[in-house]
């Protein structure tokens, strides 16, 4: 028979384990996803792609891991933009999350979004489209951007980049940049 020393602490360890979400933010797929990549899935809770899936079969290789979130690009075909909005909004935790393919980033956002992003207020605005992995704080509109770069084969990006974090609550933790060389 196992004793608990302490009850109410040990609830609550329980809880807040319960309450954290490990998570895998990638983009730009372009109709491939290096195999590399998987080991990195298997522990995550969710797998949030920022759009250019390019074919819904990666999708689907996605969802053996995690459920999927997922917005589309501008080479997504009918397929994929009937599943997926060109933006979405949830929430993640405690976390108001905005995510959209060509979104821009603080300073040069793309026509229109900063205006969203002073109404909806997210927390956390993530992007896509650029292949260049951008993380900053946008002090103005008091919000976290996020582009993961890109992890596909296709464009000029000479990394290919995914990032990994947890959220606990109202709270971004473990944030790393997981880079893979160009074949």
């Amino acid at each position: 028979m196992i004793t608990c020393k302490n009850p109410i602490k040990e609830l609550e360890a329980s809880y807040s384990l319960d309450k954290m979400k490990r998570i895998i933010l990638l983009s730009d797929t372009h109709n491939s996803i290096d195999k590399r990549v998987f080991p990195h899935l298997n522990n995550c809770d969710e797998i949030w792609h920022a759009g250019d899936i390019g074919k819904i079969e990666i999708i689907d290789i996605l969802k053996k891991y995690a459920p999927v979130r997922a917005v589309w690009g501008n080479i997504d075909n009918h397929i994929i933009r009937k599943q997926f909005l060109k933006t979405t909004y949830f929430k993640c935790e405690q976390i108001k999350v905005m995510m959209t393919h060509i979104g821009g980033y603080p300073g040069k956002y793309e026509k229109g979004i900063k205006q969203i992003i002073k109404n909806k207020k997210p927390d956390l605005f993530i992007s896509g489209h650029s292949h260049i992995l951008k993380i900053m704080h946008d002090k103005e509109l008091n919000t976290l951007h996020m582009n993961p770069g890109a992890i596909g084969n296709y464009g000029w990006h000479k990394i290919k980049t995914i990032l990994s974090f947890n959220i606990e609550e109202k709270k971004i933790k473990k944030l790393k940049v997981i880079e893979f060389s160009r074949n």
